[in-house]
């Protein structure tokens, strides 16, 4: 498997608000210990801004402009031999992208916890066929990071990093396992401070959970 990181630079929109979230949590954290619990929060409302939306305290959902790490996505896509499964943690974010996938003529599904399992079943069957016109899934990690073939794919892309090694080191062997007759890319989107904290640490197969504080910290001081 080759891992290749692309750096996409968020929005100014996206940048706005990634550092008044950094900014809130700092005040909030002053001089009061931060569980494990809190960190996680904390971290995920960060990732969520990098890949483009967040969900609001009074349960909307605020979205941001992607359109440069879409097109980043696009070109991974079209730079692709075969079929392309893309991670996305959040699923908000995955209805943007099929929206936006949709709109650009790229012909794809969605597996995520609300899909029932004879429907994955279905979509799964329909991507590994070589002659189906189905290219790209748009998967939310958990949801097919275990017992499931997805050979048809040789790249991997990371919308955005999981804080799970077993769930990343999983969903990145759907496509690299038996009957795979092809090289694996993976491809990492990165465009935040978190963001690459987190890929550091799945890359050199750190489990992300026991450091959740010390990366809380380090963002923090950035």
């Amino acid at each position: 498997m080759l891992y290749v990181r692309r750096i996409i630079d968020m929005s100014a929109q996206q940048k706005k608000f990634y550092k008044i979230l950094k900014d809130n949590l700092t005040m909030t954290a002053g001089g009061e210990v931060v569980t494990a619990v809190n960190a996680a929060v904390a971290i995920n409302k960060l990732l969520q801004v990098a890949c483009g939306a967040v969900y609001a305290n009074a349960g909307g959902t605020v979205h941001f402009d992607i359109s440069e790490r879409f097109k980043a996505l696009v070109e991974v896509i079209d730079e692709a031999l075969h079929k392309v499964l893309v991670f996305v943690p959040f699923t908000h974010t995955i209805e943007m992208l099929q929206d936006k996938a949709k709109a650009a003529g790229v012909v794809s599904e969605v597996v995520d916890g609300s899909v029932a399992v004879h429907k994955r079943t279905k979509i799964f069957e329909s991507f590994q066929d070589k002659g189906s016109p189905l290219k790209v899934l748009f998967i939310q990690p958990q949801a097919a990071a275990h017992g499931v073939t997805l050979t048809a794919a040789d790249t991997v892309v990371w919308w955005g990093p999981t804080t799970s090694l077993e769930t990343y080191s999983q969903a990145n062997a759907r496509v690299h396992r038996a009957g795979q007759a092809n090289k694996v890319t993976v491809v990492q989107l990165v465009g935040s401070p978190v963001e690459t904290h987190l890929y550091k640490l799945l890359d050199s197969k750190i489990v992300a959970h026991a450091q959740l504080i010390t990366l809380y910290n380090t963002l923090l001081d950035k």
